[in-house]
């Protein structure tokens, strides 16, 4: 496990050392997350203030739920959604042998190297959106934000599931960089109220491709709106995690270079 931590630590210091070696792009590219991020929450500031709204919902419930889609987006992009794009660099390319051939395990080497930390600057314009909604919110309690935190989890793995889904079948079908757009549509069904939707909308973002798990149901929590049946919804999530950490081992290891 030390040695695990030790690897981890130094594919950080890495990315980090990059990230600061070339400022400009850095900052660039995290002005440019940033703002393709907010554009959504924008949204939702003219629909108010034209008088309309997401109906039962108030403005900065309305922002705390997208806030917090921001902050789960943010940490995805940190800690594990790189392995996506590496993974599908290295099929490409014929490099995956080099990692495969490392004394560790591929899968978390490839996790390890996924650290990106030009999500930081999506990280920190999320916060500051999450602090400004939760002025607007009363009555929350311990309870509550632990709740919150539990939720937020299971959004996580969701996310974490899906990159290894897609990463996996970049093993077969070489060169998918349409599957994450699908998905990034499929998720953005979680920036809004679940219940603006038709139940079968919201029943399937819940239990078969729980996207309501990474804002609404978390955000819901601090609001007081909570349903018992957010905690089952917590199955599929957990399953999403599992099934994406087989399919990728598998696949991974049935997988031939060029060379056969």
């Amino acid at each position: 496990m030390k040695r695990m931590f030790l690897i981890y630590k130094t594919c950080m210091k890495a990315n980090i050392a990059s990230a600061i070696t070339y400022r400009v792009n850095f900052i660039l590219n995290s002005l440019i997350m940033l703002i393709g991020n907010v554009l959504f929450p924008l949204v939702t500031v003219f629909i108010y203030n034209s008088n309309a709204s997401f109906e039962g919902w108030t403005f900065k419930e309305a922002l705390l739920i997208q806030s917090v889609f921001i902050l789960s987006t943010a940490c995805a992009g940190i800690f594990f959604n790189g392995i996506m794009w590496n993974t599908m660099s290295h099929v490409v390319e014929g490099t995956l042998e080099v990692v495969l051939i490392k004394p560790t395990s591929s899968l978390f080497l490839l996790l390890a190297r996924s650290f990106e930390f030009e999500s930081i600057g999506l990280l920190g314009g999320g916060l500051v959106m999450f602090v400004y909604a939760l002025s607007g919110i009363d009555g929350m309690t311990i309870g509550s934000w632990l709740l919150f935190l539990l939720l937020f989890g299971a959004g996580l793995l969701v996310m974490f599931g899906v990159a290894l889904i897609v990463a996996a079948i970049s093993f077969k079908w070489v060169a998918n960089s349409r599957l994450p757009e699908m998905f990034e549509s499929i998720k953005s069904f979680g920036r809004y109220p679940g219940t603006i939707f038709p139940k079968a909308v919201v029943a399937v973002s819940s239990f078969l491709f729980p996207v309501s798990m990474i804002a609404y149901f978390p955000a819901s929590t601090l609001i007081g709106r909570w349903e018992a049946y957010f905690f089952i919804a917590i199955i599929p999530c957990v399953l999403f995690a599992a099934f994406g950490i087989w399919l990728y081992t598998y696949m991974l290891r049935s997988y031939k270079s060029a060379g056969g």
